[in-house]
């Protein structure tokens, strides 16, 4: 991840204070200070009746934290109904249902990984080797704390059974409803599992490891799983059970009340104030019981970037059960609900918490909290005095929404933008970044195709006739200054219009794709304008490094006029290359997708590789980092000859890594990178194992194809057309594993895999690709690669 999401709210929200409130005379356990205003709060109390009125809930206990104090605390309604009334007190003990995954379990299994004893992407069966059973043995005890396992939602309650050890041996067998890691699917049965993970390794049984680094350390003197019969009378009941037996004290959770009351999943009972305490101590940087790395980790993103849901590790963020963050509070808060009618919410931010405890489900399980939360959570951010440009914040986070992988950016689907690329904007200023104020300055220019300004002129023809400057010399990448070529033979030439020198700095030697010294050192300046391709393995990055290093050798500046990266710069995705496995197709340790401009590069590459050369930028005006290309008003020109669109830019950043193996990617036919095939595959069984897998944002549909040119060039393949479905969900270098990991599976005598390290650039997951692991699991392990690099490429991003 890039920057704590922390950090990019409290940007817009420094100074954020709470006006002086008093505390409702009735129920305040401090009293109110001497000039305190009219309580703004208030307002909730209307709120709460009507739900009560309306029959929603028979009653509530509310507590409102701010600036470390609390700040609204009372009690509503009634406890119990039925069989007889009793009014709700501040005191009321509520089984909170699955508020047990995040108070109880998520803690417990945090303060495991903090003490190093578990490790977040290590396979649950490494500590439960039971659970590897029908295909779970790659599951990770990520997946399991962000509800990604594929695992269905509850257990099998459809025949009798009993018991703990029974519930385990059940979930131990299920089979996977999804590919792990493929969908958000909400799982009781992922917290049961953590429950018994955390007792396999503590070795002890979960409510006793809980009561003892949970509850106790924190005062919490009101909470614990099976509550005696003394707290009987405190206690909210909840429904009638299936034999007609209110539930008061006993679990309402079915599957738990089956394992004995005690599960990872629910079970657990408290008050009100207990959970103010657990708040204030997450907002207070931990209290011993997790520090503030921890906290911060669990309550960030932690789902995959592409997912439609934002979840932390067991807490909620964005998600559609995030009912209680209401319509302002920010996606950089977080909570959780229960189904008997509770619920939690903490805004970091406005250091603000919310705890709603009900019963909605007594007395015959009709009522319903969901609305009430919402409401309540808007009313009580809509009381925090916010100036209006403080409000405005507010409501734009609201609707643009965040990750917490992709800070300070924004991603969108499309909009109608109108982008300026660098050579318009050179324009626009006279071309005064280039000129000097006593000569004729001499300059070259590395560009192709690609280099045109929004009148659709060449920049060789627009820098040529720019006066002040003498075009002394023109570079060319690989595919030649046109980007029609495709071979490594591509010979110095003469530009035919300018009559300028052209020097190709691509062919089949590593000399052939430096710049010449003994031209460059007779330049004061190169000018840089191509269009790029958003991967690491595009070549026209490393030609920039290059230029980069041999302006350093002579004193030559470099100027890159920036374009867009045409598959947005908000996506940072796949393994970051292994250190000395430089290449043409690896310039530096980026990952595959690494979501940044030309422009980004050159300051990246320069400072982060040593080179230190005289380097300036022009940027873009207008573009935006969620931009896709097509959202840039900008004309589409092929930056190599099979790039030929949007959607084939975006299929590149996956497909393209299985290229230098035996199969085709469709060069030689009209929609390269779409297709995916050779001789020997099975093209029914090929799309169905593919589709089964569940890739977000993608479909394949079996087909055959026969390319002009390239492997296999004259001969019929079989294999897979990829339908690009969602561009936002789509993870390109996951795309990539996958397809290896089928060919691998299902083809092990035909595929010829060896050649992919030279574009995958790490030894790790190509070997983990060839053990057979599952990819998904594979993905998981270069986060930590991806989290490290996003330090690195936050100090040179030009877009925020």
């Amino acid at each position: 991840m890039l920057i704590p999401f922390r950090v990019l709210i409290s940007r817009f929200l420094v100074g954020l204070l709470l006006a002086p409130v008093t505390i409702a005379a009735d129920t305040t356990p401090k009293p109110a200070p001497p000039a305190a205003a009219p309580n703004r709060l208030a307002v909730v109390d209307s709120i709460i009746r009507d739900a009560i009125a309306n029959n929603n809930i028979p009653g509530a206990v509310l507590v409102i934290g701010h600036n470390g104090k609390v700040v609204y605390r009372k009690a509503y309604g009634y406890r119990a109904l039925e069989p007889r009334r009793e009014p709700m007190t501040l005191d009321t003990v509520f089984d909170l249902a699955s508020l047990t995954k995040v108070i109880a379990t998520t803690t417990a299994v945090m303060q495991l990984v903090q003490a190093g004893k578990i490790r977040l992407n290590d396979p649950v069966a490494k500590y439960l080797p039971e659970f590897a059973q029908n295909g779970k043995q790659d599951i990770t005890i990520r997946q399991l704390l962000t509800h990604y396992s594929g695992l269905p939602p509850d257990l099998d309650l459809s025949a009798p059974w009993e018991g703990k050890d029974t519930g385990y041996k059940m979930a131990f067998a299920e089979t996977l409803q999804e590919a792990p890691g493929s969908a958000f699917v909400y799982s009781d049965i992922n917290f049961i599992m953590l429950g018994a993970l955390v007792e396999r390794v503590s070795g002890e049984p979960l409510e006793v490891y809980c009561q003892r680094n949970v509850f106790t350390p924190l005062h919490m003197m009101h909470t614990r799983f099976l509550p005696p019969a003394s707290w009987r009378a405190q206690i909210a009941p909840t429904q009638y059970d299936e034999n007609n037996h209110m539930l008061r004290g006993v679990v309402h959770d079915p599957t738990s009340r089956r394992m004995g009351g005690v599960a990872g999943h629910a079970g657990l009972f408290s008050t009100a104030d207990d959970l103010a305490k657990f708040a204030q101590a997450l907002l207070n940087g931990g209290e011993g019981i997790l520090s503030p790395l921890m906290i911060e980790k669990m309550t960030s993103p932690e789902t995959p970037p592409n997912a439609s849901v934002l979840r932390g590790f067991g807490w909620d963020i964005d998600s559609p059960f995030s009912s209680n963050r209401g319509d302002l509070f920010p996606i950089g808060s977080y909570g959780h609900t229960g189904f008997t009618g509770t619920s939690i919410w903490i805004d970091p931010t406005t250091d603000t918490y919310i705890i709603l405890l009900t019963n909605s489900v007594h007395p015959r399980g009709q009522g319903n909290a969901i609305g009430l939360r919402t409401k309540l959570a808007t009313a009580v951010a809509a009381a925090l005095p916010l100036t209006p440009s403080e409000k405005e914040a507010l409501r734009w986070k609201a609707i643009t929404g965040y990750n917490e992988a992709f800070s300070a950016e924004r991603r969108m689907s499309a909009r109608n933008g109108s982008v300026k690329t660098g050579i318009d904007v050179l324009e626009e200023h006279n071309f005064d970044t280039l000129t000097a104020p006593d000569h004729r300055r001499r300059i070259g220019i590395l560009t192709n195709q690609t280099g045109l300004d929004s009148q659709g002129r060449r920049t060789i023809d627009v820098l040529a006739k720019a006066p002040a400057l003498s075009l002394d010399a023109i570079f060319s990448p690989e595919h030649g200054v046109t980007g029609k070529l495709d071979t490594t033979s591509i010979n110095n030439t003469v530009d035919a219009a300018t009559g300028i020198p052209v020097y190709s700095v691509y062919g089949g030697s590593d000399a052939a794709r430096h710049p010449p010294l003994d031209v460059v050192k007779q330049l004061e300046a190169v000018v840089v304008d191509i269009q790029d391709a958003g991967v690491r393995y595009y070549t026209y990055e490393t030609t920039l490094g290059y230029f980069l290093e041999a302006a350093a050798k002579t004193g030559t500046e470099i100027i890159v006029l920036d374009r867009p990266d045409p598959v947005t710069g908000a996506f940072v995705q796949g393994p970051v290359a292994d250190g000395g496995r430089q290449s043409f197709t690896g310039y530096w340790t980026t990952p595959v997708r690494h979501g940044m401009t030309l422009g980004e590069l050159a300051k990246m590459f320069n400072a982060e590789r040593g080179i230190h050369a005289k380097l300036t930028v022009v940027p873009m005006d207008g573009w935006q980092r969620g931009d896709w290309f097509d959202s840039t008003g900008l004309e589409w020109v092929n930056p190599s000859p099979n790039l030929r669109s949007v959607t084939e830019a975006a299929l590149y950043t996956g497909v393209a890594l299985i290229e230098g193996t035996n199969i085709s990617v469709g060069r030689g036919t009209d929609t390269p990178f779409e297709l995916v095939g050779a001789p020997w595959i099975k093209a029914r069984d090929f799309a169905a194992y593919l589709n089964a897998r569940g890739l977000a944002g993608l479909r394949f549909v079996p087909t055959s194809f026969t390319p002009s040119s390239g492997i296999y060039s004259g001969e019929l393949c079989r294999g897979v057309n990829i339908v690009l479905i969602d561009r936002n969900a789509l993870d390109g270098p996951e795309l990539g594993i996958e397809l290896a990991s089928a060919l691998q599976k299902l083809y092990p005598n035909d595929y010829k895999i060896d050649h992919m390290i030279n574009i995958l650039a790490n030894q790790a997951a190509f070997n983990a690709i060839v053990a057979g692991e599952d990819p998904r699991r594979i993905e998981q392990d270069w986060e930590d690669g991806l989290a490290q690099f996003g330090k690195i490429r936050e100090r040179y991003l030009i877009y925020k």
